[in-house]
């Protein structure tokens, strides 16, 4: 068993975490970001990992530093979120559990790139940390492959218990068994953290892209100049019903699943149930929907309270012409 410090802060460094003292590891110290103010009263609220490590009865610090004085054999960084400076590195080994198949999404937000891109595949790496931008030799990885309608937060939830289990499995024999590792090999691709503005539904785009973009769990639109988070919507495949391919609704625009004026979608179309939503090709039905200021709710709910008019769309701040 070994002496360790652990670095990391949100609710998927959380598993690691708990595997690891479980294995029977002592852990010194449990680094972690400074509380921060969240919801009414601006209360302040400890990250997920810093709420476990208490729960656990462990030490934690939201200073890096502190890492150099508890004696520790080795840190354990998951998703710690800031750059570890070179003096720290120099002074104490770390290894990193990274949520991707490196070199493949080396960076912040490797689990949306890889939706994305539509990978169908991605998985965990544990790796020596070094300097550079994910870029340390791999001691061990682990493929998953990635659902076809499967959202990030439940794909990081995987991540993190395939990661728990294979940073125990990489500590079993300790420190000394770890190994040095084998450098990564392949053309590396980056995982820039996502903009803001990249979360904004286009519905010039494919559907299937569009999807991938909800899948993210923070996608939104707009209509009647208010923000429309979209929760949760699938790729419409719809046939009349002698099994003629049928014509999309313009981009943006909405009708009901089955029936909808001008759209050609009538019986054939499956089990839909929510609106649908044309896209630059195909189209996307829309399944729970969160308005502005209000609770989630089903789609199809939504749009009977709404009514839209003849020619609104959504990603329009207001009715649009034709």
């Amino acid at each position: 068993m070994a002496r360790l410090a652990y670095l990391g802060s949100p609710p998927a460094a959380v598993a690691p975490l708990e595997s690891l003292v479980a294995a029977g590891h002592e852990v010194a110290l449990v680094v972690s970001r400074a509380d921060t103010r969240r919801g009414r009263g601006s209360t302040l609220q400890p990250s997920a990992v810093k709420a476990a490590a208490q729960g656990l009865g462990l030490a934690v610090s939201d200073r890096l530093d502190d890492v150099l004085e508890v004696g520790a054999e080795l840190a354990v960084v998951v998703a710690y979120g800031k750059i570890v400076p070179p003096r720290v590195l120099d002074a104490l080994d770390m290894i990193n559990v990274h949520f991707s198949l490196l070199p493949r999404w080396r960076g912040a937000a490797p689990v949306e790139r890889a939706i994305l891109a539509g990978d169908a595949v991605t998985g965990v790496c544990v790796m020596r940390l070094e300097a550079g931008l994910d870029t340390g030799p791999v001691l061990a990885r682990d493929e998953l492959a990635i659902g076809a309608d499967e959202h990030a937060g439940a794909l990081v939830e995987r991540l993190s218990a395939a990661g728990a289990a294979l940073v125990t499995e990489v500590l079993a024999g300790g420190v000394e068994g770890l190994g040095p590792g084998e450098a990564q090999e392949g053309e590396p691709t980056y995982a820039a953290k996502l903009d803001p503005g990249e979360f904004r539904l286009d519905w010039e785009q494919p559907a299937g892209s569009v999807q991938r973009v909800v899948r993210l769990d923070r996608a939104w639109t707009t209509f009647r100049g208010e923000r429309l988070r979209v929760l949760d919507s699938r790729v419409g495949e719809a046939t009349a019903a002698a099994g003629d391919p049928v014509s999309p609704p313009a981009p943006g625009r909405m009708f009901d699943a089955v029936g909808g004026e001008g759209t050609g979608i009538g019986e054939g179309t499956g089990p839909t149930k929510g609106p649908v939503v044309g896209c630059g090709s195909g189209w996307l039905e829309l399944v729970s929907v969160q308005p502005a200021g209000k609770k989630p709710m089903g789609a199809a709910d939504w749009r009977r309270g709404v009514r839209p008019e003849p020619g609104e769309r959504l990603g329009d701040e207001g009715p649009a012409a034709g």
